[in-house]
């Protein structure tokens, strides 16, 4: 009887415990003869503009809720009695429509209003900038607390539709021209309120080297004196070596000997490693000159200045101004020509100049001692004869005395035992700075011989001569060749090398030779 009776007690404790635990699926105490009654729901509403809407429905006698969210839309979603539901709104005033279901299918509806607004967006931050590759195009940005995404007005148009950008992206922009223009990004909550800031951004277009007169955009502002005057106009000789569209136009008129016109850069003009100016120029006479000079804008004091004269008439030629010598480390933002400088003009044909293409170059493009094959604007050309072959390539053995980048290579092949080739300088060479020729050589033997001679440009016979032998194999060295023997009154601009005179090439490794920084010293 004493066990049955604990039984017993073991049952009821069981079933109290059991009584204590939430179970909404338990619908066994819903009254399967009344409707749901005492219908409410509550509305928890977020606060970071995202509409999310918490519903807690509630009542007595449910089973379940069926919510109809008063908004677009169109299907009502259904929970069981003590579950909520999340649904997002945009902003604006629902009528949210509750219907209570009983287990035994009765039903009770309630209506409750709805009222979502969003909260106006805080601490807009807006950056503008011009783009790094694009003087006319702008990126903006934005960023603000509560702001669901932003619009942007970039000032150029009228009636303007704006673009629509989203935190952490970027809204871009190319404006037609130049000008000063007010840039206005709206920071939207999502709804109604909106904060907005408005910035100003001004596009410009630098006048910097290059100058080719070819931009549509570009302001080529000269300034005139003294009866020079200068005009963009389009090409009227577009051949040669100058078939651009537009050009510029010096008209030198009576005024003063020295008249001209300047234009100012939009920087300072950097001398630093591009020592040299290249001008495009079409004059109407040989021996016209021709003087480029540089100024700083604030003080003209601060100068530099070459001149250089026309080697052609009524075609284009490129001048070249040596600015070796200016003191890179001034600031020079004026551009002066000055055509005929100490004769006055008259405002004719004859003194009427074209001009073009003015560029920085790291060398005057001529070919001159030293000869160091480095140089991109330089052409090397180098003319074969009788079985020696030259060719400019990359330093097969950059150790020792010689790590540059390019070297001459030449190749000796069967044909004559003089086969060498040789080079023409752009000017004669000026032996007044020294008579000691000195070059750099890769040979694959010892004993090698190499012979240096300079010619007249048109007269062979006009000669100087002088052999060395190699001392190394599979080294660079340095040979010097002793030319204080030379008749220096005489005209020389070929320079001509010929390895091992005498000994007919087979063009193998034993016949090719390296050969690098010819200098005069």
């Amino acid at each position: 009887m004493k066990i049955v009776k604990n039984i017993l007690r073991l049952l009821m404790l069981t079933a109290v415990v059991a009584g204590c635990t939430e179970d909404y699926d338990d619908v066994s105490f819903i009254s399967k003869d009344a409707a749901p009654s005492n219908i409410s729901a509550i509305f928890s509403i977020t606060h970071d503009n995202s509409g999310l809407v918490t519903i807690y429905p509630s009542g007595d006698n449910v089973y379940t809720f069926e919510i109809y969210y008063g908004d677009q839309t169109e299907n009502p979603d259904t929970i069981l009695a003590g579950k909520n539901i999340q649904h997002k709104y945009p902003e604006g005033e629902f009528e949210t429509k509750v219907i209570a279901h009983s287990a035994a299918g009765l039903a009770t509806e309630k209506t409750f209003p709805l009222t979502v607004s969003y909260r106006a967006p805080e601490n807009l931050k807006v950056n503008a900038a011009i783009d790094a590759d694009n003087n006319f195009k702008v990126n903006v940005s934005a960023s603000a607390d509560y702001a669901s995404y932003f619009d942007v007005y970039f000032g150029d148009v009228e009636n303007e539709v704006p673009v629509s950008f989203l935190k952490d992206s970027v809204a871009s922009h190319t404006y037609a021209s130049v000008g000063t223009y007010t840039i206005r990004v709206v920071a939207q909550s999502g709804g109604a309120a909106t904060i907005e800031q408005t910035t100003d951004i001004t596009i410009v277009n630098p006048l910097l080297l290059p100058i080719d007169f070819e931009s549509s955009t570009l302001a080529y502002d000269f300034t005139n004196f003294d009866g020079g005057v200068v005009t963009v106009v389009d090409n009227p000789y577009s051949e040669g070596i100058n078939t651009s569209a537009k050009v510029g136009k010096m008209v030198k008129n009576a005024g003063q000997t020295w008249g001209g016109s300047f234009i100012t850069i939009s920087g300072s003009i950097d001398f630093s490693t591009n020592k040299y100016v290249k001008m495009k120029v079409y004059s109407p006479r040989v021996g016209a000159k021709v003087l480029f000079k540089v100024e700083n804008s604030s003080n003209s004091g601060i100068n530099y200045e070459q001149e250089v004269t026309t080697t052609v008439a009524n075609e284009w030629e490129e001048l070249v101004f040596d600015y070796t010598g200016i003191d890179a480390n001034q600031s020079y933002q004026n551009i002066v020509l000055i055509f005929d400088n100490g004769t006055m003009g008259d405002g004719t044909d004859n003194f009427t100049f074209y001009f073009d293409d003015i560029k920085l170059a790291i060398d005057d493009g001529q070919v001159k001692l030293p000869l160091g094959f480095e140089s991109s604007t330089t052409t090397y050309t180098f003319t074969d004869f009788d079985g020696g072959a030259v060719t400019i390539i990359d330093n097969p053995h950059a150790e020792g005395i010689n790590t540059s980048a390019k070297v001459a290579q030449m190749v000796k092949n069967a044909g004559q035992t003089w086969g060498g080739s040789y080079i023409a300088l752009s000017n004669p060479i000026d032996f007044s700075a020294g008579k000691t020729f000195k070059m750099k050589v890769y040979s694959p033997r010892v004993g090698a011989k190499v012979l240096l001679k300079v010619e007249n440009l048109t007269d062979g016979g006009t000669s100087y001569e002088q052999e060395v032998a190699t001392t190394v194999a599979n080294a660079w060295e340095e040979l010097t060749f002793d030319y204080s023997g030379i008749d220096d009154t005489k005209s020389y601009q070929k320079v001509v090398l010929i390895f091992d005179n005498g000994t007919a090439g087979d063009g193998t490794a034993n016949f090719t030779f390296l050969f690098d920084d010819i200098t005069l010293n």
